[in-house]
């Protein structure tokens, strides 16, 4: 994640902390400068820097910390909470209109990920609910509209084109359709260039005068850092601007741009991106970036996601097998299938407490694996599916061929899929219960 660097560094100052049986006000300043530091390094604006650590001091060093039993947890909180509010506090919620469609003007520098983001942000309403209509007002850069037409129908999203028109006047085309043919929710995705020039300008200015969007939504790529800032502010002084959506959230980069946005723009982040994948989009909340930040993980987020991702008939269904011990590599596949809706297996352990970059080193999350679980058991007769007992040598040679994996990858599956099997049952009798009465979960 973006933050990975600065995580590790605010570890280890209160690492420093945490040692201490009681912390003094010189090992309060101590820990600030180094998290000034560490901030500093991750590319935050400097004036934002410096206001941070001298509210964050301020209650450090207050008698309730220094003398609090556990002083160190009482500085990370400190931190954990002018963290949420450097980046607002609470989450930012997209404004829908009373009277539809809603429309919404994405508009950003060449290269910010702008056109792929429409998609993702198309694809987000269309689970819940809304029926959205993309509008290809980017008629310079090559092949801009067949990037829409292509991401829009992978989304389920339909796309409106208009050849030899200005963009002024194929959003305001696009809206009328739109109106006609009963879409919820207008999404228009704008012309970008490599630098910030008045004809861009008065290209936007023209299609907001045109269409009075909903909301303007700024894309910027977090890669950029510092220079993010400065382009919100040059968006936001000349044609104005509702919230900002961060692409790239999840690559290697320093996160400034997250943590100044709000403080030297005032505006707030409505979403980010966390991933290629058109569903890695994600609603953006201070709160649960600034744990994320401090190795806390984002326990909320994940069940956000597993709610997404599971049916709730089938999860009854499944307990119901488990119960009944009826629990056969369909339901696995499913089961499998579901969780990877949630996303990678990396980014789902990025959300567990204490899992940041460091600690994720050394787990092998090897992604292929779950691809060659899938195509084991798709090479399976149905069958064979439901009775695994009876998948004899020859069965697995045929399963092993038409998956294109080896007799051994077969086997394994096979009998890690035994041992769940004969887990599940203890699990279901009430009586094995008392083997786990000591054990201590971590939760």
């Amino acid at each position: 994640m973006a933050f990975d660097s600065l995580t590790e560094k605010l570890g280890e100052v209160f690492k420093k902390l945490r040692g201490k049986g009681k912390v003094s006000e010189s090992d309060v300043k101590e820990a600030m400068r180094l998290v000034k530091l560490a901030l500093l390094e991750a590319d935050v604006n400097f004036k934002v820097v410096k206001d941070f650590i001298a509210k964050a001091t301020e209650k450090a060093i207050g008698s309730e910390v220094l003398e609090s039993l556990t002083p160190a947890q009482q500085v990370i909180k400190i931190v954990n909470e002018q963290l949420t509010e450097l980046m607002g506090k609470e989450a930012y919620k997209p404004v829908i209109s009373p009277k539809p469609p809603t429309v919404y003007m994405l508009m950003g520098l060449q290269g910010a990920g702008k056109t792929t983001t429409c998609a993702k942000v198309a694809k987000y309403f269309i689970k819940q609910g809304k029926k959205p209509l993309l509008v290809a007002c980017d008629i310079y850069r090559p092949a801009a509209i067949k990037q829409l037409q292509v991401v829009g129908q992978q989304v389920g999203a339909d796309v409106f084109t208009l050849d030899e028109q200005k963009p002024a006047q194929i959003s305001k085309q696009a809206l009328d359709y739109a109106i006609k043919n009963n879409y919820d929710m207008v999404i228009i995705d704008t012309a970008g260039r490599l630098h910030i020039d008045e004809e861009l300008m008065q290209e936007l200015m023209d299609i907001k005068a045109e269409v009075n969007p909903t909301q303007v939504f700024l894309t910027l790529d977090s890669m950029t850092g510092q220079d993010a800032v400065n382009v919100a502010k040059s968006f936001d002084e000349q044609i104005g601007i509702d919230a900002a959506i961060l692409t790239k959230l999840d690559g290697d980069t320093r996160g400034g741009a997250a943590l100044s946005i709000r403080a030297v723009v005032g505006k707030p982040i409505v979403f980010c991106g966390m991933g290629e994948k058109l569903d890695n989009l994600e609603l953006f909340h201070p709160d649960r970036m600034a744990s994320r930040i401090l190795g806390m993980g984002d326990v909320l987020t994940l069940i956000d996601k597993a709610q997404e991702a599971f049916d709730e008939k089938k999860a009854r269904e499944l307990e119901q097998k488990i119960r009944q011990q009826t629990f056969d590599l369909n339901d696995f596949l499913d089961q499998m299938q579901q969780m990877k809706n949630m996303g990678s297996m990396e980014q789902i352990l990025s959300m567990m407490p204490g899992m940041n970059q460091k600690a994720l080193k050394g787990v092998n999350v090897d992604e292929k694996q779950l691809a060659r679980t899938e195509a084991i058991i798709k090479s399976m007769t149905m069958k064979e599916r439901q009775r695994p007992d009876i998948i004899n040598f020859s069965r697995r040679k045929r399963i092993a061929a038409g998956s294109g994996t080896s007799l051994t990858q077969v086997n394994a599956l096979l009998k890690q899929f035994d041992q769940m099997q004969k887990m599940m049952k203890q699990f279901s009798n009430p009586k094995n219960l008392k083997k786990f009465k000591g054990l201590k979960l971590p939760f």
